[in-house]
């Protein structure tokens, strides 16, 4: 008895589909290029989705829910607001494929996500969920003292914007690997509004007792 088929499960075909957009980009691409990735037959995968167009769009709305699980992690991996921050130029390299062939193919889709409606509203809850995740951080860095009190909403859509536009520059420039690239753009912003390190305290120091006169034997 030949053994059944494997499944994959929708999460596999997504996460297949995103490397293989950064390999041939969303106008080149082909299920069969995704079946490729994933392992499977090409018809698995038109069963699946049925069409190229309803792949993409499942992609899309997949990438808009991403703050839900990047912003979490990053809070479990960084005990300070502050480097939870720097760390999203270690999430965001690896969609992008760290390459800038990977960068340009994925910013390809920028075109579709905007000429689109259904690709832009998929587009713009992605970027509202990145940037209320970043703007929590920023809050909770300011109520813990890492970063001056500032205007979190206007410091947050300047990160954004830096790690935007940071991914379009290390394409161009291809200066180094692509998230340390990412992480010192980020800091260049995030440290203007670092607050001064906090003195450490000292240990307190017993202070010996005086002693009396020595007895004469």
């Amino acid at each position: 008895m030949s053994p059944r088929p494997r499944q994959a499960s929708d999460e596999e075909l997504l996460r297949a589909g995103c490397v293989a957009v950064a390999r041939r980009g969303p106008a080149g691409l082909t299920l069969a290029d995704v079946a490729a990735e994933a392992g499977l037959s090409a018809a698995a995968v038109v069963q699946r989705f049925g069409s190229k167009r309803s792949l993409l769009l499942a992609m899309a709305a997949d990438v808009a829910g991403g703050d839900r699980y990047v912003f979490p992690t990053l809070r479990a991996l960084h005990r300070s607001c502050v480097d939870a921050l720097l760390g999203l130029a270690d999430c965001m390299a690896p969609l992008y494929g760290g390459t800038p062939s990977g960068v340009a193919n994925t910013l390809a889709f920028l075109q579709t996500d905007l000429d689109d409606p259904e690709f832009h509203r998929h587009a713009l809850a992605a970027s509202e969920g990145i940037r209320a995740g970043i703007r929590a951080l920023v809050s909770d860095a300011i109520a813990a003292g890492e970063l001056v009190d500032t205007d979190a909403a206007r410091l947050a859509s300047a990160v954004q914007a830096t790690l935007d536009g940071s991914l379009l520059s290390w394409a161009v420039h291809r200066e180094g690997p692509l998230a340390a690239w990412l992480r010192r753009d980020l800091a260049t912003v995030i440290d203007r509004y670092r607050t001064a390190p906090a003195r450490r305290r000292r240990p307190a120091v017993r202070r010996r007792r005086p002693r009396g006169p020595r007895r004469s034997p």
